[in-house]
């Protein structure tokens, strides 16, 4: 029988949460909100604009960033309907199968941007520990093929999130603690026998830490490199950087969910919006500061500006 066929979901709208006891000034929490949705949107989109038109970062580092910059930019997007709907209309409701959809994203790209992040860290190791190889090693088309493999294995990773979800009975509960879908916030809500979305979550869940142990196994050999040339230590800056300002809110939010059952319904909302928001945020401006190409480029298309 399908799994279709065994979901009898009761309840036919989930409802997300802004901010407890801010309800009333949720339209003016939405300004700084559509300024750091705009701020994440425009600084990926230009550095995908610069990789693309600049010949000079067609370079497996900056494909590599550009993978970074895509998986951010569909991060936002797919965390936007929901809180903008919520901090601008105060429409919490969602139904099912939007929830399950906007879940299997976010983690989806969740897990692109960790892939990712683990990619971009053997690329700098590459080139530290083999710069003479380094373009003979990572040609085009081997660049291409490993961001194919990592997309693919992202998404067949959190493929089964909605199946799982859909086959659950949803009778009693229907307030959800974020505003916007996650799988472990779903499956809480069940009134079904839920171990085994408990199980693929943590399984997805220490993928994304066996990536953390991996970039950290890696930065530990390529520090022992670069002890010798100090200088190289420079290029590897911006990833690590990027690696913690993704990595920290992760666990936090792991940590909150698994341990922090007592906390305030606030701590859980802040620690996911700080999970999805800082990175696609602040990853853009790290590297257009600390490329010299990009920032470059953005100085010269300003001094180009009629209004200039």
């Amino acid at each position: 029988m399908s799994v279709f066929n065994t979901s009898e979901v009761a309840i036919s709208t989930f409802f997300l949460v802004g901010i407890p006891g801010m309800e009333h000034a949720h339209i003016w929490v939405s300004i700084p909100i559509c300024f750091v949705y705009l701020l994440a949107i425009l600084g990926n989109c230009t550095i995908l604009f610069f990789i693309k038109t600049e010949t000079s970062l067609h370079e497996p580092m900056y494909y590599f960033l550009s993978m970074l910059a895509f998986s951010d930019l569909g991060l936002s997007i797919s965390s936007l309907p929901t809180m903008l709907r919520i901090f601008l209309f105060n429409a919490t409701g969602i139904s099912p199968d939007a929830c399950f959809a906007q879940e299997f994203f976010i983690h989806g790209f969740s897990a692109m941007e960790s892939s990712v992040l683990f990619i971009m860290c053997m690329d700098r190791l590459i080139a530290i520990y083999s710069p003479l190889r380094y373009t003979s090693i990572l040609t085009s088309a081997r660049v291409f093929k490993i961001g194919l493999v990592s997309a693919i294995k992202s998404i067949l990773l959190v493929f089964p999130f909605p199946f799982i979800l859909k086959r659950l009975k949803f009778c009693r509960k229907s307030l959800l603690s974020h505003s916007y879908c996650l799988h472990q916030d779903v499956m809480k809500l069940a009134c079904s026998d839920n171990k085994v979305n408990v199980i693929y979550g943590l399984f997805v869940a220490l993928t994304a830490m066996l990536d953390l142990v991996c970039i950290s196994v890696s930065y530990t050999w390529i520090l022992k490199i670069v002890l010798e040339r100090l200088k190289a230590l420079n290029t590897c800056f911006s990833h690590v950087c990027v690696v913690l300002i993704f990595f920290v809110p992760l666990i936090g939010v792991c940590m909150v969910h698994r341990f922090g059952k007592h906390l305030p319904p606030i701590v859980h909302i802040l620690m996911a919006d700080i999970y999805l928001l800082l990175p696609p945020v602040l990853n853009p401006i790290i590297y257009s500061v600390r490329t010299k190409q990009i920032r470059l480029g953005i100085f010269h298309m300003f001094r180009r500006s009629p209004s200039l």
